[in-house]
C-alpha cells in the first residue's frame, strides 16, 4: 500500500464517517478490508486503494466505510447507563412527561443490541409504568448493521455477552442456531439510516440521546459539532 493510497483512504474516510485514521493503522486496514477486496474482484488490498483512489465509485467508498467503521457492540454494554435509565432517567422523565411519552435516540447503534436493550428493560417495566410509551429511533451509517438490527437475529455468543438468562428466555426464540428477538420488541425500534456529520435536526425534539463508544474516533472539532447539535435538540430536563 502506497502511502499516497493510504491518506486517500484517511481523507475519505473522514470525510465520509468523521473516523480518523491514526498513523500504523496498516494491519487495521489490511484486516478490515480484505474481505471487500475478494469481494469486489481486486487481486488484494493494495489494488483496492488504488482503485479507490483512480476513480470516485460511490459503491466501492460506500463499502470500504463500512468496512472501517467500527461496529463492536453487546445487550446493556457497559452496565450503568441502563442501571442509571432504570432508577433515575425514567422514573423522572415518567413524572415530568404528562402525556407518558418519552423519546429516545441511539446514535450509531451498530447492530442493534443498545436500543433493543433499552426496549426490553421498558416491557419488563411495565407494570410499574403502565402509561409510559418509549418512542426508540436508531441510526447508524451503515446499511449492514441496520440490516441485522432489523431482523433481530443474533448468534449465541452475541446473546450470552451481557443479556441476562432471564431475558433471554422472555424475549427471544431459539431459530436454528440463532435466536430471534419477539416481534413485540423488534416493533418497538424504529430504525434509519443516518451519518453524525449531517445536520442533526432533522432527528427532531429528544428526551434522551445515547451516544457511546462513537466519539473517541472524531477529531475534537467534530466531536464538539456533533455534541453541540445533540445539545439543541434535548429540553432542559434531557440526558445525552
Amino acid at each position: 500500500m502506497s502511502p499516497e493510497d493510504i491518506d486517500h483512504l484517511a481523507s475519505t474516510l473522514k470525510a465520509r464517517s468523521g473516523l480518523i485514521l491514526g498513523a500504523d493503522k496498516t494491519y487495521l486496514i489490511e484486516s478490515r478490508l480484505s474481505p471487500v477486496a475478494r469481494r469486489e474482484g481486486f487481486a488484494n488490498v493494495a489494488a483496492l486503494l488504488t482503485a479507490l483512489r483512480a476513480k470516485r465509485d460511490e459503491k466501492l467508498i460506500v463499502a470500504v466505510t463500512d468496512a472501517m467503521t467500527t461496529n463492536e457492540t453487546f445487550f446493556f454494554r457497559d452496565k450503568t447507563p441502563f442501571d442509571q435509565f432504570k432508577s433515575d432517567v425514567l422514573p423522572a422523565l415518567a413524572k415530568a412527561r404528562m402525556s407518558g411519552d418519552i423519546k429516545i435516540w441511539c446514535a450509531a447503534c451498530s447492530t442493534g443490541q443498545e436500543p433493543y436493550s433499552l426496549a426490553m428493560l421498558m416491557e419488563d417495566m411495565r407494570a410499574q409504568y403502565p402509561r409510559v410509551s418509549l418512542d426508540i429511533l436508531a441510526t447508524d451509517i451503515s446499511d449492514r448493521c441496520l440490516e441485522k438490527a432489523q431482523a433481530g437475529l443474533y448468534t449465541q455468543f452475541e446473546v450470552q455477552r451481557g443479556l441476562p438468562i432471564t431475558m433471554m428466555v422472555k424475549h427471544f426464540e431459539k431459530v436454528d442456531e440463532m435466536w430471534r428477538l419477539s416481534p413485540k420488541i423488534r416493533a418497538s425500534v424504529r430504525y434509519k439510516k443516518m451519518n453524525l456529520l449531517e445536520d442533526l435536526r432533522m432527528i427532531g425534539r429528544q428526551d434522551i440521546i445515547y451516544c457511546r463508544n462513537v466519539l473517541i474516533y472524531f477529531d475534537l472539532e467534530t466531536k464538539k459539532r456533533v455534541l453541540e447539535q445533540m445539545a439543541s435538540l434535548l429540553p432542559e430536563d434531557g440526558y445525552l
